[in-house]
């Protein structure tokens, strides 16, 4: 396996657990028992991928093929559930991991992407259905507007660090390297967005007419 393959393996375990314990919180938010939890932090996990791999062709799906995330993401949601009733801050635990899990994801679904050799533009885009799409099936099954249709940095995200892997590898920069300056760069927008509150533009229906 050579690095950069084994840096994939890690930062998708990371992704999985991440994205895993988001789910998980949010469960709890919502007064979820425990297979809910389990259930709602599985499919936040692992839903961006499957949807990426069947739109892709790409079979089976990575969580068929390697039960063994199945246990990573159940294992992540119980802990994180025992865990959290220590934690009193939860809401910024929760954007935090879903963070991690966004930007991590959208560079997977990137480099997935490549290697079935689409446009570098639309692996781009599929590296934002891997980030985003699992937070919004979670969302939905917690009965949440999905995050990713607020006006927070969120989808934003994921295309701006989609893009920055795919333009490194597209210009022949070390792929180890390409990965962890994305994931650097990815993060830290993430990050700075939760604390400084960067939003997008808001539109409402004040003024249209029909919407008064």
């Amino acid at each position: 396996m050579t690095t950069e393959a084994m840096l994939l393996h890690y930062i998708y375990l990371v992704a999985i657990v991440a994205e895993a314990m988001s789910g998980a919180i949010m469960g709890m938010r919502r007064g979820m028992d425990l297979f809910g939890l389990c259930l709602v932090g599985t499919v936040t996990a692992l839903g961006g991928g499957s949807i990426r791999d069947m739109l892709l062709g790409h079979y089976p799906l990575g969580w068929v093929a390697h039960p063994l995330y199945l246990a990573f993401t159940i294992t992540a949601a119980l802990v994180t559930a025992m865990l959290a009733r220590h934690v009193h801050r939860l809401r910024i635990l929760f954007l935090l991991v879903d963070g991690l899990g966004l930007v991590a994801f959208s560079i997977l679904g990137c480099d997935i992407a490549l290697g079935v050799g689409v446009h570098p533009a639309v692996a781009v885009v599929f590296g934002m259905i891997t980030g985003i799409f699992g937070g919004v099936l979670r969302d939905i099954l917690c009965n949440e507007i999905p995050l990713v249709l607020r006006r927070e940095m969120y989808a934003s995200v994921s295309l701006v660090t989609g893009a920055i892997y795919v333009g490194l590898h597209k210009l022949g920069t070390d792929p180890g390297e390409a990965l962890l300056m994305a994931l650097g760069t990815g993060c830290v927008f993430r990050a700075l967005a939760i604390r400084f509150k960067w939003e997008l533009p808001g539109f409402s229906g004040t003024g249209i007419r029909g919407f008064e």
